[in-house]
């Protein structure tokens, strides 16, 4: 399976996430050495959905990020633009409303959710403005995006360490338990050339949200970023 480049075209990423569907979940639990099931947590606590409120998870994948949300009684909506993780996830998580859509051109109406969030997917979008904009057509005045992203880590030796990591050593764990390691070579290559903390926090704010911050977690490998879609100034959920 040829693997994505760092121009993202669509179709190559869906196909190269279509070919590692079936061992995503595990993959990504060996390479992160478990540190994915705590960054999961970290996001649904800063996401904040309350039973009845509605949320977009976007790049969900098999479900594994839609699955806590759905348990608190929260209206989810795993999309993917993957139809290979689609199929998985509808397999194994029946329940769950698996939605076929792109970043850039979601298919949801205006204001249709009191959150978006994204988990390790914004990088693969083909043009992250594009993606942060459509989050925000779609999220009701006052809501929130929720950004979970590899980052920059802040100390200097770590992310020497961490850079060594990424561009030596995880292709060979992928290639021990991923029958698609190419797709793990891009997955290094994207995370080295995306923005740090601060350049996506710009990147956030330029297309139109407010309140940019965030947080780091495990030591800036990844960074948690919140936004809120300013309020209309006659209401705040007013369309």
């Amino acid at each position: 399976m040829p693997r994505a480049t760092l121009d993202k075209q669509p179709h190559e990423v869906a196909a190269m996430f279509d070919g590692i569907a079936r061992r995503y979940d595990l993959t990504n639990d060996v390479i992160s050495l478990g540190q994915d099931r705590r960054w999961r947590t970290a996001t649904i606590a800063a996401v904040g959905a309350r039973p009845g409120q509605t949320v977009l998870d976007l790049a969900a994948g098999t479900g594994t990020s839609s699955e806590p949300f759905e348990a608190a009684g929260v209206d989810v909506v795993p999309c993917d633009f993957s139809v290979g993780m689609l199929e998985v996830g509808k397999a194994r998580r029946p329940s769950l409303p698996f939605t076929a859509g792109d970043a850039t051109r979601l298919p949801f109406a205006d204001a249709s959710f009191d959150a978006v969030t994204i988990s390790f997917g914004l990088r693969n979008v083909v043009d992250t403005a594009a993606g942060l904009a459509e989050m925000l057509r779609v999220t009701r005045p006052g809501g929130r995006l929720v950004v979970c992203e590899f980052s920059r880590p802040t100390w200097g030796p770590f992310r020497t360490v961490y850079t060594e990591y990424l561009m030596r050593a995880l292709p060979p764990v992928a290639r021990a338990v991923s029958t698609e390691p190419d797709a793990y070579v891009y997955l290094a290559e994207s995370i080295r050339a995306w923005p740090d903390q601060r350049g996506l926090a710009a990147l956030i704010r330029g297309a139109g949200w407010s309140g940019v911050a965030y947080r780091n977690l495990s030591g800036g490998i990844v960074a948690l970023h919140r936004a809120t879609r300013p309020a209309a100034p006659d209401g705040p959920f007013a369309p």
